[in-house]
């Protein structure tokens, strides 16, 4: 089936409802929503665009975040066509690159940007370009005004391709994801069982929508539930608060955000449980959260952060619980494999571990992807001959089926023969007093192989002398586990979606102990 079909499918009787109301005061009705697809749907069928290697069409979006970009990418859907959306922020040289991977039959753009995307299109054999702004400017609006509003959508089977994502390549070459309607749709709909998703919620939406938090989990829990959203164009812990206590429309139960904005809320007195007292679920994804994070949200709004897990590849692979009948949330996990979802650690060799040891992630379901674009190698390589896709994630269980990530594979330090798992030793730093957060790295030592090294973020005001954490340090965990060396940062370099880029800490602290 359709993925937009699916969606359509939930959408309410009473068309005229608010589906999504945008900070700039906008409200779209359900209606909106049905008509608005329906003519961008029928500017794609009138090209008559053609896939690539018995592909559908992909439609290439790299645009801001506005309504009119989600419509056009249910528009892509309901035109059997595959959506691939880009990072904003990318420039010609990245934007070439997915251009000449992808080979999008269309590529929208914002309209500043039109000027240096046309050779960046020309050069990788775009058939159309388009614009679109996020005040609702561009030439796609323009061109899909004449069009009709009725469109049927393309019948499309559960393997084949929906959406393509392109996994964040803070390492090596970045690889195009290919999702199925059916990888997507299992997805959702195990999210919304599993998160107790009600017809009365109402969700906020702050993330950006070139990612599969925003998009997959967001959008369509909310568009296959038949629930509206408010919609922020960007984050802002001044404006989510005041979402969550405007009583002019739909009133809002949920949120989904990544570690860093819960850590901006809690920097807001505003936040309290009077301003949270009519939400039921607030999920945290993306990045690892800190436990004093945790900590202090539970204390200031007396709610408990559920945290999930999943990947670019695979959609949502794990939750904390949502029901308190089903058992705790328990800061530091991932919670366990959602219904359907198959999760497994193993070693070196393949062989399955025992609960607490720790090893590789494994994971199996309908909504693990089906490969990666145009590399046939790395796609056998990243799954095992039994099917189980190798996450490159290291982890463990623990007695009561709920999984604790220590980080990536690649992250793994091997100092003097011992294994040396970054997450374990960042636990233990971001306790100190004065310490915001930390990132562990490993690189290259004359003695050791690799040499354990700590960069930290100082709270104001706080000195953090690299001898005294060192020796307490000492006095907690094992000496090979002990950093040799610590820096004291501003600010650790992210990723669009919060995650620490390890790959360049290692560069900028490679000759420590040269």
């Amino acid at each position: 089936m359709n993925l937009f079909t699916a969606l359509r499918a939930a959408w309410p009787a009473t068309q005229q409802d608010t589906a999504i109301l945008t900070d700039k005061g906008l409200a779209y009705t359900w209606q909106d929503l049905e008509r608005a697809t329906a003519m961008l749907a029928n500017l794609l069928d009138g090209l008559h665009l053609q896939g690539v290697d018995d592909r559908p069409p992909v439609v290439a979006a790299h645009v801001d975040k506005s309504v009119e970009a989600l419509l056009l990418y249910l528009a892509t859907l309901r035109a059997g066509c595959a959506f691939l959306p880009l990072n904003p922020a990318y420039r010609a040289t990245e934007l070439e690159y997915f251009v000449g991977d992808a080979r999008p039959a269309v590529l929208v753009c914002r309209p500043a940007d039109q000027e240096w995307v046309i050779p960046v299109a020309a050069h990788g054999h775009v058939e159309h370009l388009f614009t679109l702004g996020d005040d609702r400017t561009g030439s796609l609006l323009a061109h899909a005004a004449h069009q009709d509003d009725v469109h049927e959508p393309a019948v499309r089977q559960a393997d084949e391709l929906a959406a393509i994502l392109y996994t964040s390549g803070t390492t090596g070459r970045s690889k195009g994801a290919m999702l199925s309607h059916g990888n997507l749709l299992s997805n959702a709909s195990t999210l919304l069982r599993h998160w107790d998703w009600r017809y009365d919620d109402c969700l906020i939406h702050a993330l950006p929508i070139f990612h599969i938090h925003g998009l997959f989990v967001a959008c369509h829990c909310a568009l296959l539930s038949g629930t509206p959203m408010r919609w922020l164009g960007k984050f802002d812990p001044a404006s989510v608060l005041r979402e969550m206590n405007d009583a002019q429309g739909p009133r809002v139960t949920l949120f989904m955000g990544v570690p860093t904005m819960y850590v901006r809320l809690l920097q807001d007195s505003g936040l309290n449980q009077e301003s949270t007292q009519h939400m039921r679920l607030f999920v945290s994804g993306s990045a690892p959260m800190l436990m004093a994070t945790h900590e202090a949200f539970a204390q200031r709004t007396g709610q408990t952060i559920l945290e999930r897990y999943g990947m670019s590849e695979t959609g949502m692979l794990c939750s904390n619980p949502c029901r308190a009948v089903d058992g705790p949330r328990v800061p530091g996990s991932v919670g366990r494999p959602l219904p359907g979802v198959g999760v497994r650690v193993v070693d070196d060799k393949g062989a399955e571990l025992t609960a607490n040891a720790i090893g590789q992630v494994e994971v199996k379901g309908p909504n693990v992807f089906g490969g990666y674009l145009g590399m046939p190698d790395k796609t056998a390589e990243s799954f095992t001959p039994d099917g189980w896709f190798r996450t490159g994630d290291v982890g463990h269980k623990d007695a009561q089926g709920y999984v604790h990530l220590s980080g990536r594979a690649k992250d793994l330090i091997i100092t003097g023969g011992f294994n040396v798992y970054p997450a374990e030793i960042e636990s233990h730093i971001d306790k100190l007093p004065g310490v915001i957060e930390s990132a562990v790295i490993g690189v290259p030592h004359p003695d050791f192989g690799e040499g354990v090294v700590a960069v930290i973020v100082a709270q104001a005001g706080h000195a953090l002398p690299e001898a005294d954490i060192i020796r307490t340090l000492k006095d907690t965990i094992a000496g090979f586990k002990v950093p040799k060396r610590v820096f004291v940062v501003d600010d650790l370099p992210r990723n669009a979606m919060s995650k620490v880029q390890k790959n360049l800490l290692r560069q900028t602290y490679e000759g420590t102990f040269k």
